[in-house]
């Protein structure tokens, strides 16, 4: 592993610049520096839901390997030109995400954030990947990013989803579902 940071602080960003991973001075609101930025603010959110105690193991195990690929991806995004998700790993989300949505019954409603601690943290987690995933799409617009950060992304946010049904049912038996109320006046 690289170099160990013993000072936390350097002052080379006080110009508004950061590094990037190749050494590169880039302003902090590149686009690039939002889409890595926007994932680590994904991983520490789903850090956020994998702290919620009473997690079902197979749902630990699964956002732990998910935090692991999102601190790949985070690089990926950090040093220009590097590769780190693999087609592999867009396959793995969806074997996952397979898994856990099999036993659910279908969707016949819109379901709302919430459902308990855990359900609502991970849907707090979906939508920041689905922000990430628009914010590489940005990012692609302007620089060159493998096709797999974007597939990754869609595909964890749909995880996510699917989890949070998951962990609503784990929590309190049912999801929050959407009424519509209609105009009084029609």
């Amino acid at each position: 592993m690289g170099n160990r940071l013993s000072k936390i602080y350097t002052r080379t960003g006080d110009d508004g610049t950061t590094g990037l991973g190749d050494g590169t001075r880039v302003p902090k609101d590149s686009v690039r520096v939002e889409a890595y930025g926007t994932v680590d603010e994904l991983n520490s959110a789903v850090g956020v839901l994998l702290a919620v105690p009473g997690l079902p193991p197979a749902i630990s195990a699964c956002l732990t390997q998910v935090q692991q690929q999102l601190f790949d991806l985070g690089g990926e995004l950090c040093i220009p030109g590097h590769r780190a998700v693999s087609a592999s790993q867009v396959t793995q989300l969806e074997q996952a995400l397979d898994a856990f949505n099999e036993p659910l019954p279908p969707l016949k409603e819109f379901i709302l954030p919430g459902g308990g601690p855990a359900a609502a943290a991970c849907h707090l987690a979906r939508t920041i990947a689905r922000r990430a995933e628009r914010r590489v799409w940005t990012l692609a617009r302007a620089e060159a990013v493998s096709p797999e950060v974007a597939q990754y992304l869609n595909r964890l946010s749909d995880l996510l989803f699917v989890l949070a049904r998951v962990l609503a049912r784990h929590e309190r038996g049912a999801e929050v579902l959407w009424h519509h109320e209609r105009d009084p006046r029609r």
